[in-house]
């Protein structure tokens, strides 16, 4: 019996730690920066939509100094997921989950007016014309100066003859204010608000701001693959005229969600489906929500996708028997082992029961022949009680499971046999004179 309630509590035990174990929320670090950035806040309203719904994947944002630092946390193991900039050095451990966003690369130039550099500023109208000029690049990250590097590269200008000066994010509109450079670089969503500043600030004396084509964007996508041909629409940036007033050309890349190689294919893809659950609910407080999209998943894309996420795009998700179904049939082949060891421990534990039974069961065949020979009613008599003793001690083991039912049918034939030569006996003796049952008796004692 306590072996079958420690089997039975073993089991229970077993099950409730694998439940556990399977519905226990993960969580997963995200590293995300600047702090105060779009980014940071679109994750801090992920991590508590996954928190109010109760998800099974939440959230801890590792806020940053930026993309890079980011990509730094993930390829130094210190967080499971990231958010990091595509045209920047990806962690050879990262593989996409989802785009959070893409953005376009703006130059514009000021309109003509008063003040110093104006006059010569409104003459640029190619990005060939820029050497001899200051660059005001919005944001301090050394990306967008790379990225400045690339796009002149491209046009055969050397940034050596470029004076390249940036501005901090919160004073990007006072220095286009001031007149603090002849061409202004931004990088960012086109629905980005600090752009649309940024350009309003140049235009408050009036005036329309000169937008630089980028011509060669299919050549500078294909010679950096991180980098798109995009194009920016009319009145992208609000402002009447509209600003700007036509498309114009220019180039794009990628915000990714990107997660560590190794991290399990079931959490990140029940993370993506999260992910892409509750986008609806963050349009209203972030319109960036509505330009997350799923992972490239082409075997040559720059950044490989997760399997996991993969798997939730083509429609592959494993369900609950595909993911555990190996473990529950070790756990059903774990409980057989249990069991046939619980009964070979059960039947160690009452071997000595058997010996005492088969040692009783012995004796009773032994009794046999002595019933067929006695010569007295009352050694019969005192047989008899042996046998009921026998009887009762056998009862006992077999409620105990000490002796199995054909051991018990076995018994039954000897003591039915035992019964039989008792009754046969006494009827012999019962026709039998009474000094012949003396003289019998009397003999076999001398013989002894």
């Amino acid at each position: 019996m306590f072996v079958v309630i420690a089997g039975i509590l073993a089991v229970v035990g077993a099950l409730a730690g694998a439940y556990y174990f399977a519905m226990r929320p993960v969580v997963l670090k995200i590293a995300v920066g600047p702090p105060n950035s779009d980014d940071l806040k679109v994750v801090q309203a992920l991590t508590q939509a996954f928190s109010q719904s109760h998800a099974s994947v939440r959230l801890r944002p590792v806020p940053t100094e930026g993309a890079g630092e980011s990509a730094q946390a993930l390829a130094a193991g210190k967080v499971d997921l990231a958010i990091v900039r595509g045209d920047l050095e990806v962690p050879k451990n990262a593989q996409a989950v989802a785009t959070l966003r893409k953005n376009v690369a703006v130059l514009w130039v000021p309109p003509a007016g008063k003040g110093k550099g104006r006059k010569g500023a409104a003459k640029i109208t190619k990005i060939s014309q820029l050497p001899g000029h200051k660059v005001g690049i919005i944001g301090r990250t050394p990306a967008n100066a790379n990225l400045l590097k690339v796009i002149l590269h491209q046009y055969g200008v050397d940034a050596g003859k470029v004076e390249i000066v940036q501005f901090p994010i919160t004073e990007a509109a006072e220095a286009v204010r001031n007149q603090r450079a002849d061409v202004y670089l931004a990088a960012g969503p086109i629905n980005s608000k600090i752009t649309a500043d940024a350009i309003a600030a140049a235009t408050k004396d009036g005036g329309v701001p000169t937008f630089l084509a980028i011509d060669l964007a299919g050549a500078i996508a294909q010679n950096h693959p991180e980098y798109e041909a995009a194009e920016i629409p009319a009145g992208a940036f609000g402002g009447s005229p509209d600003r700007p007033e036509d498309e114009v050309k220019t180039i794009s890349f990628s915000h990714h969600i990107v997660a560590r190689r190794g991290l399990a294919e079931s959490t990140v893809s029940t993370f993506t489906h999260q992910l892409f659950s509750v986008r609806q609910q963050l349009l209203s407080e972030f319109p960036l929500a509505a330009k997350i999209e799923t992972p490239d998943t082409d075997k040559d894309a720059a950044i490989p996708a997760h399997p996991g996420a993969a798997a939730f795009v083509d429609g592959e998700e494993k369900t609950f028997l595909d993911r555990y179904s190996d473990y529950i049939w070790w756990g059903l082949m774990a409980l057989s082992a249990m069991g046939s060891a619980g009964a070979w421990f059960a039947g160690y534990l009452k071997r000595d029961e058997r010996t005492i039974n088969t040692t009783l069961r012995d004796r009773l065949l032994e009794m046999i022949t002595i019933a067929r020979k006695s010569d007295s009613t009352e050694e019969l008599d005192q047989l008899q009680a042996e046998a009921d003793e026998i009887l009762r001690n056998t009862l006992t083991c077999f409620e105990d499971g000490a002796i199995e039912h054909a051991a018990l049918t076995a018994f039954n034939i000897a003591l039915e046999q035992f019964h039989n030569a008792v009754a046969d006996r006494k009827l012999i003796l019962m026709s039998m004179p009474a000094n012949l049952q003396r003289t019998g008796a009397q003999l076999r004692a001398a013989g002894t």
